[in-house]
């Protein structure tokens, strides 16, 4: 889609103006219902829009995402908009400059329409725990977008706005992606700057793009990596952008199936559909290999140690000094204020949501002493043992496929009094992170509930800073698909 606009944009048939204006009507038509947006720019939108069309008149040569609108996940810092991350703590924070990945957005002439709902702090795998609103699935407004990235998710999904941004922690990108039927990526860990990125665990955020299709997904994808000096996580690429590596070639490809992945209790409609979507592979001259990925049973007990540990750490500094929320602002002259303990105890208990504060809980308990080696240094060690998993699996294999959920989207309030089924949506998602690689999510099927056709998403996982392979891979198999529905 991207591509094609671009080619409109530059034909002349359609203008940046009136592209923006004609998602930010969408936006007032259906969001209302929908829930995607907590901030929509209109100004800021339109002004870019109308600079792309000045660079058109001059006769200057635009990038292909100049004029194209997108939208951006709550919890990365635009300069000058509120940004909440979902939290009533940031209910009145202006950020005050640009994340590094807004910087290059706003540099390559990309539209931003406004910023998108999530779970609070990215925590949650529904979009439930927001302080402000449900987001609705496009496909089934009675079910979740899934989550954190849920309003990124669904603003691509229901057509306000052709790409968008979204963090994954554990999944947030990915999750949602496949619940909503579109495309989601997780680079490798380093691959793109978390400057400007309101952390949650710094060892396993990552910011990557959501599309429609793995073609938008690797075009927004080349605008926003590479080196930051910001980052010292950061590493430098050889700036060719990855869209042109999408050549629909997997001839001689080795996809490795983890057995680990596919157990009994898998809904066998789901195994039918990534079964199909190997099949495929195999139609394309790619071979299809049963790996082990022995510790990847350890991998959600590990997250959810490592996860609140570090959101323990992260979240300390919403103390109501320093920004945000100060409940000594919400008291009127009759009331006495806080001093100052009470004012860090009242501004965190008003300010975070139940799961927030669950799982600061959880990680100031796991760092206590008597428990940090039982727990947060045990949890490391099994760590080292999945990354070496993958790193033993990549050489016999180019990449790893497996389902992205073990369900499609649920419905609301199914999951929100049982945490830990909740945290079972990442079953198959938080091992990318934890282990750092890259792991991109698109829709291969779908399955029919209550006369509604649920996507599907499969998961290919990749070599550390490889996504060209990881991207060709799913791209090809999506040009495959495609052409099953033509004919």
């Amino acid at each position: 889609m991207i591509r094609e606009l671009h080619n409109q944009l530059v034909s002349g048939a359609v203008t940046a103006t009136t592209l923006a204006q004609k998602y930010l009507t969408a936006i007032e038509q259906k969001d209302g219902e929908l829930g995607a947006y907590l901030t929509v720019s209109r100004e800021s939108a339109l002004e870019k829009a109308a600079s792309v069309d000045e660079s058109l008149k001059r006769g200057e040569k635009i990038d292909l995402l100049a004029g194209i609108p997108g939208a951006i996940k709550d919890n990365i810092c635009i300069a000058g908009e509120r940004a909440t991350a979902g939290s009533k703590i940031l209910d009145n924070y202006i950020a005050p400059y640009d994340a590094t990945v807004i910087e290059r957005l706003k540099k390559s002439g990309a539209v931003i329409l406004g910023k998108t709902n999530m779970d609070e702090f990215a925590m949650g795998s529904s979009t439930e725990t927001s302080a402000y609103q449900k987001t609705k699935n496009p496909i089934d407004t009675e079910r979740v977008p899934g989550g954190s990235s849920g309003g990124s998710a669904a603003a691509v999904a229901a057509g306000l706005a052709v790409w968008s941004l979204g963090s994954d922690t554990g999944g947030s990108i990915r999750q949602p992606a496949a619940f909503c039927g579109i495309v989601g990526l997780k680079p490798t860990y380093g691959r793109v700057s978390r400057f400007g990125l309101m952390a949650m665990a710094s060892s396993l955020d990552q910011i990557g793009p959501l599309a429609a299709s793995v073609e938008d997904a690797a075009i927004v994808f080349s605008r926003i990596a590479g080196l930051d000096a910001r980052d010292a996580t950061t590493q430098s690429w050889n700036g060719k952008p990855f869209e042109e590596y999408l050549t629909g070639d997997v001839a001689g490809l080795r996809i490795g199936v983890p057995t680990e992945y596919f157990s009994k209790e898998l809904d066998p409609r789901i195994r039918q559909a990534t079964d199909t979507a190997l099949e495929h592979f195999k139609a394309l001259g790619a071979s299809v290999h049963e790996i082990s990925l022995a510790h990847s049973q350890y991998a959600l007990p590990v997250y959810y140690i490592l996860m609140p540990s570090e959101v323990s750490s992260n979240l300390a500094r919403f103390d109501g000094i320093k920004y945000g929320l100060n409940i000594n602002d919400q008291k009127d002259s009759t009331q006495e204020t806080s001093g100052l303990l009470e004012t860090y105890l009242d501004t965190r208990r008003y300010g975070f949501g139940r799961e927030v504060k669950r799982r600061i809980m959880l990680g100031t308990h796991t760092l206590s002493a008597g428990y940090y080696d039982a727990y947060y240094r045990k949890a490391q060690k099994v760590r080292a043992l999945i990354k070496k998993d993958f790193a033993d699996a990549f050489q016999k294999v180019d990449v790893i496929f497996s389902p992205t959920t073990p369900e499609a989207a649920f419905r609301f309030g199914e999951k929100t009094a049982d945490p830990l089924k909740m945290y079972l949506s990442d079953i198959y998602t938080v091992t990318a992170n934890l282990a750092g690689v890259p792991a991109i999510s698109f829709p291969i099927g779908v399955i029919e509930e209550a006369g509604k056709n649920l996507p599907i998403g499969g998961q290919l996982m990749g070599k550390w800073f490889d996504e060209e392979t990881l991207l060709r891979a799913a791209d090809a198999l999506e040009r495959q698909f495609a052409s099953q529905k033509s004919n």
